[in-house]
Formats: C-alpha cells, structure tokens, sequence
C-alpha cells in the first residue's frame, strides 16, 4: 500500500487549544493551564444541532486536557501562517513548556479558552459530547457554542503547508531516518517499527531514508 496517497485528502490545518485547572498548593488556589496542538482533523458532522468531530493524538497533552475538561477550541490557519506557529504548537510538549509564553496574539472566548488571532481566518468553541477511542487517537464530538469568522485569506491546506511553509530539507551529512511531517532526523542505520517522531506523533511510515 502507498501511504502517500493519503496525502492526497484536502486536510486543513489547525491550532487546537483547550485549558485545565491546576492548583496552586502554596496560594490555594486554582489557575487555568492553556495549551495547544497542531491537528489536521476537523470536520462538521451535522448542521442540526451543530456539530464538530476532532481527532487528536493521545500522545498530545491537550487530549488529557479535552478529556478532563470537554471542551476545547478551533484556530483555523489561514495561507498567511508561518512556519514558526507550527514549530510553537507542534514541535514542543505543552506537559513540558508554556506554548502561550510570550505568544500575544490571541484573545479568551466565552468559554473561557484561548484562541489564535493572528493569521488564523476563524475560530470554533465547542463542548464534547461524545468520545470515540481510535487506538492511537481520541475523536472528539462536540457540540458547537461559538464561532466566528476573522478574515477572508484561504484556509491553509495539509499540500500547500508542504509547499510553501514548511522549510525545504537542508543537506545533511548525518545517516538516518528524516520524517516527512516536519523534518525531524532520527539518527541510526535502523528505524524501530514503533517509532513515533517526538515533534509532530507521525509514526514510520512517514520517515524517508536519508541517502
């Protein structure tokens, strides 16, 4: 089977956010933890009630999140977008840094959550309804409270990412395993079968060998 031609599905590209609460012992309070991800699986599943499907990795810290809380919140990255959202949202774990630190552009909706408003032609809140476990991911079914549109630029495409954001792969001297999501180079002559690229949760059959 080529895995390539699933490349070929119109996906979009999106900045998923959600928030847990976490408490802080020595204040004795309870502090709203932000996050977000790159996902590539968005779809409305019905007009009546309106209702959104997500599919979110189980690796990602913002499906714990989602999980825990029920709802969660849709950026839609518009062509303007560059590479460095990806790198914030994709490439580093939000169980391990604040991806909002220092990050400005984006405003709290109703629901509470953030959103993304640079670059980004709309934004979605929705709360869950129903959980669907898919083995490696979790599809989220929600229903939708809020949404609105923010400008009229072309929503960004899975095919024009790989074309015109993503950076082309630099020559590299190192033997390995490059893989084809975002570029991240696993050193070693042998690839392990279960692998999952640390940046973008992409598992083997997206990694080309470096000749």
């Amino acid at each position: 089977m080529d895995s390539k031609a699933l490349f070929k599905i119109g996906y979009g590209l999106y900045v998923l956010t959600a928030g847990a609460n976490e408490e802080d012992v020595k204040n004795g309070t309870f502090n709203v933890k932000d996050n977000g991800c790159i996902i590539n699986t968005v779809m409305q599943v019905t007009s009546d009630p309106s209702r959104i499907a997500i599919a979110v990795n189980k690796l990602n810290y913002t499906n714990k999140m989602i999980h825990k809380n029920k709802k969660f919140n849709i950026s839609v990255l518009s062509e303007n977008t560059k590479f460095d959202i990806f790198k914030q949202f994709g490439f580093q774990s939000g169980a391990k840094v604040n991806k909002f630190d220092n990050f400005l552009d984006v405003k709290r909706s109703p629901n509470g959550l953030l959103y993304i408003t640079k670059d980004t032609n709309a934004f979605m809140s929705a709360y869950v309804k129903q959980e669907i476990d898919l083995d490696t991911h979790t599809m989220f079914i929600a229903q939708l409270v809020e949404a609105q549109v923010l400008s009229d630029v072309p929503t960004v495409s899975y095919d024009y990412y790989q074309k015109n954001i993503k950076p082309k792969p630099q020559e590299t001297k190192k033997s390995g395993w490059r893989c084809k999501i975002c570029g991240y180079v696993y050193e070693g002559e042998n690839l392990p079968s279960d692998f999952i690229c640390p940046w973008c949760k992409h598992g083997v059959e997206d990694f080309e060998k470096i000749l």
